[in-house]
């Protein structure tokens, strides 16, 4: 008997998801995180990582238990074509039994995940090889979390439409140039507890670097928090990410960069920075002086 053109096109459909789902599994193969959030730059980014994969594996098992239920029931008690559905009045024993499993597994995966929460919200202390910040560290607030030790690099992140500005702490203030910062690239030394004050200049942006843990919210006159500790091992690797809000025209060009370096070499960029930015400075107030004695003598020979 020859299939009639329902069931043919039913099939092809079929075949064309499946084709469209093979695809699309080989275009993301190299992705890391392409059914569990990214890990392996800091500690918060792992337990995230780990809680998920927990939640993610009990879920599977419940979806394969109640799915294989559900076809077994299906092929099992299949009735021929026209016949009446019998009236089933239900097993009580049953239907407790499954409200009650259900409610076990939610209270276990809860006791799971506020259990982790502690380890993914407060920031660890730094490690014998990061960036000693002895000055300079933020005390606690009602908002804000600090290590244990209460010693944190804390730095500034800044949205701005449509860049990321990066304002770091003064080892050595100087009180004639303001504190040393970066665009787009942000560096901070490896082995150390980095604490982030994330806000935004004009419209509400995201910070989001998906290896060093969660999305946080950039908001106009309101400042958000979040850390991150990237191991020693990790020096001289770059985390790449960018704003997760849509922000204007040009949201997809704020893209965002975090650089680990050692502490050496941590110590050396603030000091270039500081020389970078004075020099630009100086060299801004000659071209001003120049532009003004130009526009005075223009003005002085027009009759």
């Amino acid at each position: 008997m020859r299939p009639n053109r329902f069931t043919s096109s039913r099939r092809r459909l079929a075949l064309a998801a499946v084709a469209v789902g093979v695809l699309c599994l080989l275009e993301t193969s190299t992705a890391s995180a392409f059914f569990t959030p990214e890990s392996g730059g800091s500690p918060n980014a792992d337990k995230i990582d780990t809680l998920y994969k927990l939640i993610l594996a009990v879920a599977v098992v419940v979806f394969v238990g109640v799915e294989g239920a559900l076809f077994y029931c299906l092929w099992k008690f299949k009735a021929k074509k026209g016949a009446v559905a019998a009236q089933i009045h239900g097993n009580t024993r049953l239907e407790i039994g499954w409200t009650v499993g259900a409610a076990v597994i939610l209270v276990v995966l809860a006791g799971f995940t506020f259990a982790a929460l502690p380890g993914i919200r407060n920031p660890q202390n730094t490690g014998p090889n990061g960036y000693q910040t002895a000055n300079g560290v933020l005390t606690a607030g009602t908002t804000k979390r600090l290590p244990p030790n209460g010693k944190s690099l804390n730095i500034d992140v800044n949205g701005q439409q449509y860049v990321w500005r990066f304002t770091y702490p003064d080892k050595t203030p100087n009180t004639t140039l303001d504190n040393p910062f970066s665009y787009e690239e942000l560096v901070v030394p490896v082995d150390t507890a980095i604490t982030l004050d994330i806000r935004a200049q004009d419209v509400a942006h995201s910070w989001w670097i998906p290896k060093l843990g969660g999305k946080f919210d950039a908001i106009p006159g309101y400042t958000n928090h979040t850390w991150f500790r990237i191991p020693a091992k990790l020096a001289g690797q770059s985390f790449t990410g960018q704003c997760a809000e849509l922000c204007g025209r040009n949201h997809a060009n704020m893209i965002a960069r975090v650089k680990a370096v050692t502490a050496t070499q941590f110590e050396q960029f603030l000091a270039d920075q500081k020389t970078n930015t004075e020099a630009a400075d100086k060299a801004a107030a000659v071209a001003r002086k120049a532009f003004e004695k130009t526009l005075s003598t223009n003005q002085s020979a027009t009759p």
